[in-house]
């Protein structure tokens, strides 16, 4: 008998890594089918009972060369792989996703675009406090042609001792400014109830980090022909990030911006860990415009210009930074607020650094 040579087993290889391929296509549509199913069921993808008892029958039959270890620890990637599949498929019926839609979502605010290429800014106080520290901070603003004007009415505050904004007449407050001075207003809501009444006040209705998942209010704010601007929630993942974006495009609202702000981790170096890499995954996960606030994902005014250059650099379509006309009386946040002459040498510095083209 001739003895094999190699070139005639490595033939024997290629046909059946041709042969796998062809069988792991097979399972993959298999497994879409069955993620569609649990789908219109209502139910987990991952079963681990179902897993188990799969990997069980398969090293009952095992009896090859490869350690049972070996073997359980390949099907489980394949396991892994068609779990991933399934999500996959689930992602592509997002309607924020860059799947359903190639295209990047231009967000218009009274002629300032967020999301066409260009850098813009939102800036202001972090809360309203009266109507001339509004004033001097939005006059410094429109100097150097900035129109988005932020600013908290409704503060939701970790301590209920904390000041928590003065409400309907904070929004007043900001609505008399930006008619003023042709600006627009950028205010967060906290109650799915105030909704309809902010529509009359505000442009751009801010969802806060510590409400992404306050589902009433994102389906309140996805019910009304405003902007929304959405934060990523303190511990978020990104996946949940972009589902709490779908709660409000699913009712209708298309002009949302995301905006990373920082999350909870270990580090105490900074008030929260700026994830700069949620940008460019954004951006390409999704078709929403991205901005960065530098302001909350660093509590640190000697941060800010180089995080916000960071955020330029990597593909962000706006900075947003808060700014006080003196911040160490500041009723809120004083340590991480601009005063007027450090903005503008933030904004002098950042201007020459255009955004990053695709």
């Amino acid at each position: 008998m001739t003895k094999p040579t190699l070139e005639t087993l490595r033939k024997g290889i290629d046909e059946i890594n041709l042969q796998l391929l062809e069988l792991l296509n097979k399972r993959g549509e298999i497994a879409k089918e069955i993620g569609k199913l649990k789908e219109m069921q209502g139910t987990k993808r991952f079963d681990p009972v179902r897993e188990r008892e799969s990997l069980n029958a398969i090293l009952a039959k095992h009896d090859g060369p490869f350690e049972a270890s070996t073997i359980q620890h390949i099907f489980k990637e394949i396991f892994k792989a068609s779990l991933e599949l399934q999500e996959d498929d689930h992602s592509k019926a997002l309607l924020v996703s860059r799947k359903n839609k190639v295209e990047d979502t231009i967000v218009d605010l009274k002629g300032e675009k967020i999301g066409d290429g260009n850098l813009n800014f939102i800036m202001g106080p972090c809360a309203v406090e009266s109507y001339d520290q509004v004033r001097t901070v939005a006059e410094a603003m429109k100097a150097q042609g900035i129109r988005l004007l932020r600013g908290g009415a409704f503060k939701p505050r970790t301590s209920p001792y904390d000041f928590q904004g003065l409400g309907i007449d904070g929004l007043k407050i900001l609505r008399q400014v930006a008619d003023e001075l042709d600006m627009v207003v950028v205010s967060e809501i906290v109650n799915p109830a105030h909704i309809e009444m902010a529509t009359e006040y505000v442009d751009v209705i801010q969802i806060g980090a510590r409400n992404m998942q306050n589902f009433e209010l994102l389906k309140a704010a996805g019910s009304v022909d405003k902007a929304v601007l959405l934060k990523r929630g303190l511990a978020a993942t990104i996946s949940e990030f972009v589902n709490a974006a779908e709660y409000v495009m699913s009712r209708g609202n298309t002009n949302i911006i995301l905006c990373e702000r920082g999350i909870r981790t270990y580090e105490k170096a900074t008030r929260n860990t700026l994830d700069i890499s949620a940008v460019p995954i954004l951006k390409k996960e999704t078709h929403l415009p991205v901005v960065v606030d530098v302001t909350h994902s660093t509590g640190r005014r000697d941060l800010l210009l180089p995080c916000a250059k960071a955020a330029i650099a990597i593909g962000a379509d706006a900075v947003m930074a808060e700014v006080h006309p003196d911040p160490a009386v500041a009723l809120s946040d004083s340590a991480q607020q601009m005063d007027i002459p450090e903005f503008q040498a933030f904004i002098k510095e950042l201007k020459g650094q255009p955004a990053q083209t695709k």
